[in-house]
């Protein structure tokens, strides 16, 4: 058995691209269950979000499994991946199982370490599970990477610092304020960034908004959104006294507002401290307004500057996780070389059962005279010596499963004691499990230019 990822994401493909090969989430239950009836497909997870497209399967026969899963996305995409080619990614055995590990941490995000994908990856398993196109593989695997995503969110502070201009701007209103409870934002312009960090701080619970805009009507529809007031340029002044935070970006050549206006509104709200960002270039506000009491006035660069920082922080916290990773990549490799020895351990006390029986029949009929007692005596003595007989073998193959040489071990294992497993049975019945071995040909049945990626460290 081997675990095959294949994807694409914001990384290798635009939204154009991306857009081909989304699937509706109404439509994901039909999608894994054709996908789980494509030729090799054993199990599957379909993990679909607007920055990812990716195909989790545990397949039997891996050098012929590209062609399948190429049909099965030409199928239903109804595009041709051979135009795409360039854009997918393939992940085989271990790199697939770390690749998965890290989209659960939210290491392979366009936010380092954020925590919606934990989610998102969270929905897609459970929802491969109930449409029953997991087993026991794909059961073991995803609860593990999922519950190795919230140990790292919960031992790291990877997701602690603000990494983006717009939560920035709600960190540093934090140091400021403290809460944003019953505090007054107004946002000069109706530009994308100021929209975002609008709603942050109205999501994080500040209370009246008022959007300023040079036409009345942009003002309004964004000031909706928040259930504020809307005003002019011109009004801006009638709402200012009552204003804790200014958010501008309006493009304008001028300063919206310069140091002699704030000077005055400060005269007429002693005690009262004034947050102001300015994310518009050329700027808003007057870098002058800097040094009057009271006043806390930031641009792009200083917020920026803290997202970097921030960044740097959560690299470091990255690398952390990364340690995780490959300790419990490990840990899930050695479940998978054990999880072969079963079978074959299965196998040896079914034959050695078989032969145990077919012994005591062959006693009765000779000694038809013996008792009822003396039957289960010698049942129970001869059960004893064949267990015995089976205990160091077993131990034995056991600790050799843990070893580098486990597949040759488990071949010789079979041999010796002449155990024949059926090799195309569902995971429960395999003699063997080929865990991280290497697939010749894989890559050529998905199309030559398919890279075949290995997943990044941070």
């Amino acid at each position: 058995m081997h675990i095959l990822t294949i994807g694409l994401n914001y990384r290798t493909a635009p939204v154009e691209v991306r857009e081909q090969f989304a699937i509706a989430s109404d439509r994901l239950a039909e999608a894994l269950h054709q996908l789980r009836h494509t030729t090799s497909v054993m199990e599957c997870v379909i993990v679909a979000t607007c920055n990812r497209t990716e195909l989790y399967a545990v397949v039997d026969r891996l050098h012929v499994c590209g062609h399948h899963l190429r049909s099965f996305m030409d199928s239903w995409f109804g595009v041709s991946t051979r135009d795409y080619v360039r854009h997918f990614y393939i992940y085989e055995d271990e790199d697939a199982v770390r690749h998965l590990f890290r989209v659960a941490c939210g290491l392979d995000s366009m936010i380092l370490g954020e925590t919606q994908i934990l989610g998102q990856v969270r929905d897609a398993f459970l929802l491969a599970q109930r449409e029953h196109v997991t087993g026991t593989i794909f059961n073991m695997l995803f609860k593990q990477a999922i519950t190795l995503a919230k140990r790292a969110h919960s031992e790291t502070a990877i997701s602690e610092n603000a990494v983006s201009v717009s939560y920035a701007a709600v960190e540093l209103g934090k140091r400021i304020f403290g809460h944003f409870g019953d505090k007054h934002v107004m946002v000069v312009g109706a530009g994308k960034m100021s929209e975002l960090t609008a709603k942050h701080l109205h999501a994080n619970g500040a209370g009246k908004v008022v959007v300023v805009n040079r036409t009345l009507e942009r003002a309004q529809a964004l000031a909706s959104q928040f259930s504020g007031e809307a005003c002019t340029l011109e009004d801006m002044s009638d709402y200012l006294a009552d204003t804790d935070i200014v958010i501008s970006s309006t493009g304008s050549s001028r300063y919206v507002l310069t140091r002699a206006q704030v000077a005055e509104l400060m005269e007429r709200r002693p005690g009262r401290p004034l947050f102001l960002i300015d994310i518009a270039v050329p700027r808003d506000l007057d870098p002058a307004i800097e040094g009057l009491p009271n006043v806390h006035l930031y641009d792009i660069d200083d917020l920026e500057g803290i997202v970097e920082s921030n960044l740097e922080q959560r690299r470091a916290e990255a690398e952390k996780i990364s340690r995780m990773i490959e300790q419990e990549l490990r840990e899930f490799g050695l479940w998978m070389k054990r999880l072969g020895v079963s079978p074959l351990i299965r196998a040896l006390q079914d034959k050695a059962a078989a032969i145990h029986e077919e012994t005591l029949a062959s006693l009765f009929n000779k000694l038809p005279d013996l008792s009822e007692r003396e039957r289960k005596v010698i049942r129970k003595l001869t059960k004893s010596i064949v267990n015995r007989m089976l205990h160091d073998p077993i131990l034995s193959i056991k600790e050799m499963a843990d070893g580098p040489d486990s597949d040759r071990a488990l071949e010789l294992f079979a041999r010796i004691f002449q155990l024949e497993v059926e090799p195309d049975k569902p995971i429960e019945h395999v003699a063997r499990v080929e865990p991280f071995a290497p697939a010749a040909g894989m890559r050529q049945n998905l199309g030559e230019e398919l890279p075949r990626k290995v997943a990044a460290r941070v």
